[in-house]
Order: structure tokens, then C-alpha cells, then sequence
């Protein structure tokens, strides 16, 4: 476990470490959470509302068994052992690159801990470990102006790219992301 116990001076002594099975269940909750605070407003509610955990919660655990995955995943622990954040990211069949480049498809963190230094200690992890990639992309919702910024303040640019999916009859607009190796922020 990698240890981040300054990440924020007045935000809690948490470890980043590799998401285990018995992850699935937290990582779940904490994502429909982040989904939920993220996303409101940016998408339609009734579809934030009617997420479930326990559906999302397969659906991780069919990835996470399936060893042809090209992704890894990381979660976020305060002191007491609790899941506070989570982290995705890969290299491989999964993206659509084919310059070597990774991507990012995924950072939360508990939202009544925002700004504690939790996903920035994420972040640090991800970087660390992508750091021979060429590049490393994510997208990201165009109204989620504070996803926007954190991004930003990591060394990431937009490079033009958009694309919309469609939730429940409504465009969310997306915006690409790049960060070249070695960059810094």
C-alpha cells in the first residue's frame, strides 16, 4: 500500500492501494454517490435516482473476474480501513488508442470528502504507475466544471476531442483530455 499522510493537512491519513473482491460492494456505493453529487443537473435525475448499487456492484465484479481485463483498479483508505476513493485506469484492448496511450475511465472520491487531498492522492498513484506510458487520456463531462479543474491542476488539456452519450433521451456533451508523459503539473 502505497501511504499518502499529508495528502491535505486538515484531510484524513489515508493508503492507496490495489482494489481487492471485497472492495466491490464500497466501491459501488462510492461511485453511485459520486455519480449522484457529480452529475446533478448534467443529467437526467430520475436516472441518477433509479442507479442501483447491487446492479453496479455485478457489473464490477464480472469485470474485475474477467482476466482478459486490461484495467486496474485502485481504491482510497482512511485510517480506519474504510474505502474512500477509487481510481481505474488501463492500457490495452480496452481503450481506444493506438498510440500506446492509457486511460484514465475513472477517479472518485467519497463526496463529503472532496477536497481533502483524497483525489489528488489518487491521482499521484494513477501517474505513478502510468508514468512510462506515452500519454495518458480521460473524458470528462463538459459541465462538470469542478472535475474540469482537478484535471487541469493534474497537467491535463483538452485536445479537441468531444463526443455525447445520450441518457434517457438527453445529450451529456463530453469533453477529451491528454496528458503527455512526463509531464508535470
Amino acid at each position: 500500500m502505497t501511504a499518502h499522510p499529508d495528502a491535505h493537512s486538515d484531510g484524513p491519513r489515508i493508503g492507496i492501494r490495489a482494489m481487492a473482491e471485497q472492495d466491490i460492494d464500497a466501491v459501488s456505493a462510492l461511485r453511485l454517490a459520486g455519480w449522484r453529487y457529480a452529475y446533478a443537473g448534467l443529467m437526467p435525475q430520475a436516472h441518477l435516482d433509479a442507479m442501483d448499487a447491487r446492479e453496479d456492484a455485478a457489473r464490477q465484479r464480472a469485470r474485475f473476474a474477467d482476466a482478459a481485463s486490461a484495467s486496474t483498479d485502485l481504491v482510497a483508505e482512511d485510517a480506519d480501513g474504510a474505502v474512500v476513493g477509487w481510481a481505474c485506469f488501463g492500457c490495452g484492448p480496452a481503450t481506444e488508442h493506438t498510440d500506446g496511450a492509457g486511460e484514465l475511465y475513472a477517479l472518485y472520491a467519497r463526496p463529503d470528502l472532496i477536497g481533502t487531498g483524497i483525489g489528488r492522492a489518487l491521482m499521484a498513484e494513477v501517474l505513478r504507475r502510468t508514468g512510462s506510458w506515452p500519454a495518458l487520456r480521460l473524458w470528462v463531462v463538459e459541465g462538470n466544471a469542478r472535475a474540469r479543474r482537478f484535471y487541469e491542476r493534474a497537467g491535463f488539456t483538452p485536445d479537441g476531442a468531444v463526443s455525447s452519450s445520450d441518457v434517457d433521451g438527453v445529450p451529456v456533451p463530453e469533453v477529451r483530455y491528454h496528458r503527455p508523459a512526463g509531464r508535470t503539473p
